[in-house]
């Protein structure tokens, strides 16, 4: 039987390989495992992280400061239209929640991290601090 093809990729291959779909036992995907490909470089003074967001606005896309851990987090809402010329067969947009977190360190603060979104790359610098260093408290035993 032959299956319709859109630049030599058959569409009904991964019919039912759904990325987005969750881990049932059945389909061995996990949500969102192709969306937010990071990239973390490092310099003297602090990292760069990269994190692709395609399809995203600026306004989707926010980044919370929170004991230690930036988490970074997306929604993407459907638009509710539809179509008048019939039903779809497959729609390749992605419509849900997803996040990813990463510890930064509980000395850096909000104001200390940069960020700028341009053309689907959200961009964080953040700055590389020593860990505070905890004093030791010296326990006595009371000697009567």
């Amino acid at each position: 039987m032959l299956t319709p093809s859109i630049f030599r990729e058959n569409l009904w291959n991964d019919w039912m390989n759904d990325p987005f779909a969750e881990f049932d036992g059945l389909n061995h995907g996990r949500r969102g495992e192709h969306i937010m490909r990071t990239d973390v470089k490092e310099d003297e003074q602090e990292y760069e992280v990269d994190i692709e967001l395609p399809g995203f606005k600026k306004e989707e896309v926010k980044a919370e400061l929170k004991d230690g851990y930036l988490t970074v987090s997306a929604i993407k809402t459907e638009n509710g239209q539809k179509d008048t010329n019939g039903k779809y067969v497959r729609r390749e947009r992605y419509a849900g929640n997803m996040s990813r977190s990463f510890y930064v360190g509980e000395n850096v603060t909000q104001a200390e991290i940069r960020a700028k979104f341009e053309n689907g790359i959200l961009t964080l610098l953040i700055p590389k601090k020593d860990p505070r260093k905890q004093v030791e408290e010296k326990h006595f035993v009371t000697i009567e």
